[in-house]
């Protein structure tokens, strides 16, 4: 059972989506593909992409509503060649939440545009149709991501760590800018040693 505290936590960020939520169609004109699309980094090396991520920012989206904090994900090597992605968080009501899917490269010039499908998620079609995770935003120690779909409606801000230093955040929100979007679209994860309110990302100046 949540607490009031709790409770007040979760009502705010669903303001927040619902007010944002018309910004991002807005900005986008329609739910749809926009022409062109963002452009993914030049190449990516699928073997150091690897590993764990902190999420740090996000544009929201129904399906994460239920992660309060630390959201990570993490990406493994799985049986021919796609990647196995096992996403977790903290609840609301301060219980683990994990759902494991699966990668699949489908821009095999750069490595940068995957097809990422969860089990139980009806209309995902095949692991060959068109990406859905977009790489546009690659520190070059494989540090920081910024991630999109090419829709833009999509958006999640990945570092190593829990905290990035005021140099990565500018690298990040050129990245989010480069891909044709807007940083007041994404809201702070709340994540241990890192930040810990839930605000928009251009309000937000560390």
């Amino acid at each position: 059972m949540h607490n009031s505290r709790t409770t007040a936590g979760l009502l705010r960020v669903v303001l927040i989506v619902v007010a944002l939520s018309g910004l991002v169609i807005g900005a986008t004109g329609r739910a749809e593909a926009a022409p062109g699309g963002p452009q993914p980094v030049p190449k990516v090396d699928l073997s150091r992409y690897l590993g764990t991520w902190h999420q740090l920012a996000a544009i929201p989206a129904p399906f994460n509503l239920v992660c309060a904090r630390d959201t990570r994900a993490h990406y493994s090597l799985g049986d021919g060649g796609d990647v196995v992605v096992r996403n977790e968080c903290t609840t609301w009501a301060g219980t683990p939440n994990t759902i494991i899917g699966t990668a699949h490269v489908v821009d095999k010039k750069t490595s940068a545009q995957l097809r990422v499908r969860f089990p139980g998620i009806p209309n995902q079609g095949g692991p060959d149709g068109p990406p859905n995770y977009v790489i546009v935003g690659l520190g070059s120690d494989y540090s920081w991501a910024v991630v999109t779909d090419p829709s833009r409606l999509s958006g999640f801000v990945l570092s190593r760590t829990p905290a990035l230093s005021a140099k990565n955040w500018r690298d990040v929100r050129k990245a989010i800018a480069d891909a044709g979007q807007s940083d007041c679209l994404y809201l702070t994860s709340p994540t241990t040693g890192g930040l810990e309110e839930t605000v928009p990302l251009c309000t937000e100046r560390s």
